[in-house]
């Protein structure tokens, strides 16, 4: 995608298009999920007229222009959503508060109802990612050009007007269509770079300086807010899956604070428009959105009784100070917070690993619904998907809905939107389940990739493989390997077989696999070591032989 002299986006050719051009492993997961990456030519020839007219002189835009917005993402990412200005607010009935604009990408313009683009988002459902390669909703003449919120030209956009006092609470958002013009397209490192060291960073004395440095203030109250509200923030490691050539890249890294702050505006964003579209406006000819939700249940009660259980084995095994174990009486999201101070030397770091996946596993998925109801993981009702629009059909749909709510669009025929709504609904619920099979296909050829090269070698001389034993139940070991920091699964009929065909039977607290003499053999949270045995094709899996834990309990 290149940029006109006039600051309109010109077409491009859609990259990844060729199959030849896609890597082997990758196209080999394309095709088991029937993805391809390429659109048609009724399509492409929409959206090359959308970026020949982009819309950028309607009148009913509000010019933003002037506003220093900035966009602030990953390092490759060229799909731009969400741009960001923050100011503190001198309202009189504000002291102490700050202003936040959010402008997200106005896709809803561009793919409408009834349009080839509209039909083939919603086919699609929403943009596919994988290592090396994306497979976008939208073309990429819209999704990386005339939509994307790119640097230094102008683009429309809904820009979400919202108000925050000096507690973090929001007392109110407006939101408009309007024009911006980012002035910078920056990468989470370097506002982090900022923000840890303003004089020796090159985004020091920019116009947008200030925003910036208000960005771990806002941030940081919106998360003291949402931990008031019993928000849990876990803190597990961002597994980042890549391609070198053919082979797969597996890195492991800790979020940086400023996309944690990022983050907090980003959910705002959504909790904002879920009530926007929840609420009944205008007169009694009027009617409610054809809305969309994001809803994530509370654990059920069983699970959190389960957890507990668990937890109170775990400090009895491990000889653990009482502070590790949870009671109900004791907020979940204040003992996940507490964990890593906990966690004092290598061995505690493993279990606070451990024992932080199992209070990660009570939870149940989240699904779009029509009907409003709780987002546990945000901890708002309602909760709407508004800030991704050109990479889920929900959002085209909600921002839809939402600008034909505040009158910024003609309202469409109810029984029309109704009906249109259960399409997109089923469509964003089935692409998330893909996208769930797409992961799970990559991390079966990055095991594949692992250990076929150990099963090429004498079983003697086979590498020995250290990592965390991070969940048991009556069939399987769930260990995360030190190196590369990926998920294995060790049968328990297998190990057993590796310990001279002892009989392992689960505790009674579900943390330990215990042998004949009802010691613990392997209990979660300690290290294991384990050997490739064989692949197994009929079940495709590999089988692992876990080496006999030392005298004792087996911890290091």
């Amino acid at each position: 995608m290149t940029e006109g002299p006039d600051g309109v986006a010109e077409p491009a050719t859609e990259r990844a298009t060729d199959r030849d051009q896609v890597p082997a492993p990758i196209r080999a997961i394309l095709e088991a999920e029937g993805l391809d990456p390429r659109f048609g030519p009724e399509v492409l020839a929409e959206a090359a007229a959308l970026v020949a007219a982009p819309g950028l002189d309607d009148p009913a835009l509000e010019d933003q222009e002037s506003i220093p917005y900035v966009t602030v993402d990953g390092e490759g990412t060229r799909d731009l959503d969400q741009a960001l200005h923050l100011e503190r607010d001198d309202a009189a009935d504000n002291p102490g508060g700050f202003r936040i604009r959010y402008a997200i990408a106005d896709a809803a313009h561009y793919v409408r109802p009834g349009s080839a683009l509209f039909a083939e988002a919603m086919r699609r459902g929403t943009s596919f990612y994988l290592p090396g390669l994306s497979v976008p909703m939208l073309p990429r003449a819209l999704s990386e050009g005339a939509v994307s919120l790119n640097a230094g030209v102008p683009r429309r956009a809904l820009v979400f007007d919202m108000r925050v006092d000096a507690s973090g609470h929001c007392l109110g958002t407006t939101m408009r269509r309007a024009r911006i013009r980012s002035r910078a397209k920056l990468t989470f490192e370097g506002v982090q770079g900022l923000l840890d060291d303003p004089a020796r960073s090159p985004l020091a004395g920019a116009e947008y300086t200030d925003s910036l440095l208000l960005l771990p203030v806002v941030g940081g109250l919106r998360q003291l807010e949402a931990a008031a509200r019993q928000v849990i923030r876990f803190h597990r490691e961002e597994i980042h899956v890549g391609l070198d050539g053919d082979a797969f890249t597996v890195l492991a890294r800790i979020r940086h604070a400023v996309e944690k702050h990022n983050e907090q505006l980003s959910l705002l964003c959504n909790a904002e428009g879920g009530r926007l579209l929840c609420a009944v406006v205008g007169d009694e000819t009027s009617h409610a959105a054809q809305a969309i939700y994001r809803v994530h249940p509370a654990p059920p009660p069983e699970r959190l009784v389960e957890l507990e259980a668990q937890l109170a084995e775990l400090v009895a095994k491990h000889g653990l100070d009482q502070a590790w174990a949870w009671h109900p009486e004791r907020a979940l999201s204040e003992w996940v917070e507490a964990l890593p101070a906990l966690a004092t030397d290598p061995r505690l770091a493993r279990i606070a690993r451990a024992v932080e996946r199992q209070a990660v596993m009570v939870n149940v998925r989240s699904v779009f619904s029509a009907e409003p109801g709780e987002h546990f993981g945000v901890g708002v009702e309602p909760y709407a998907r508004f800030s991704a629009p050109m990479r889920e059909i929900v959002g085209v749909f909600v921002h839809k809905e939402a600008v034909e709510l505040l009158g910024m669009a003609s309202r469409r025929p109810a029984a029309e939107d109704a009906a249109l709504r259960d399409q997109v609904l089923a469509s964003a619920n089935a692409a998330r389940e893909r996208q769930r099979r797409l992961i799970d296909l990559t991390n079966r050829r990055i095991l594949d990739q692992i250990f076929a090269p150990d099963a090429a070698l004498p079983r003697a001389r086979r590498p020995i493989r250290a990592g965390t034993i991070m969940g048991v139940s009556s069939s399987k070991i769930y260990v995360t390997l030190d190196e590369p920091p990926i998920d294995v699964k060790v049968y328990v009929a297998d190990a057993g077989r590796a310990l001279g065909g002892m009989w392992l039977t689960l505790s009674p607290g579900r943390a330990a696999l215990l042998g004949d003499d009802g010691a613990p053999i392997f209990t979660v949270g300690d290290t294991i070591e384990l050997r490739l045995v064989r692949r197994d094709e009929p079940r495709d899996r590999w089988v692992f032989e876990p080496l006999r834990p030392p005298p004792g309990d087996g911890r290091p």
